[in-house]
């Protein structure tokens, strides 16, 4: 397996560290949205959020939203985006779960992915209804 992450994890790549613990690691991302963009990854190896288990996203969480306040405490921004992609349609590129923690100020060039547009109610229920089936599966 050829895994970036899982070489940062093993000390077998550079990368500028931030945080890590027991179960998370978080380091700065080489092509960054912003200034202070920071991914927050597990140990182990897990492709995506259909993959991991919860008590490692829990974990990954805990540290992403230590990650965020250590960025405004540092870097004083507007705002934060936490962000994770799973799938190529969702632009994942990196196959190991990730948050990216990107700092974000009024000013920056950032823009919204997609346009918020009224849903019709009834493809709204419709979804919510099979999705209710299928939690916990």
């Amino acid at each position: 397996m050829d895994c970036i992450f899982c070489a940062i994890i093993e000390g077998k790549a550079e990368a500028e560290i931030v945080y890590e613990d027991e179960a998370t690691v978080a380091f700065m991302d080489i092509n960054p949205a912003n200034p202070g963009h920071t991914l927050v990854v597990p140990r182990q190896h897990v492709r995506d959020v259909f993959d991991i288990d919860e008590e490692t996203a829990a974990a990954v969480m805990r540290a992403a939203v230590r990650v965020a306040r250590a960025i405004k405490a540092a870097l004083q921004p507007d705002g934060v985006n936490l962000m994770q992609a799973s799938g190529p349609a969702a632009f994942q590129s990196v196959f190991h779960f990730h948050f990216h923690v990107v700092p974000r100020w009024w000013d920056d060039s950032l823009k919204l992915p997609w346009r918020p547009t009224p849903g019709a109610p009834s493809v709204i229920q419709a979804a919510a209804s099979r999705i209710r089936e299928n939690i916990g599966r």
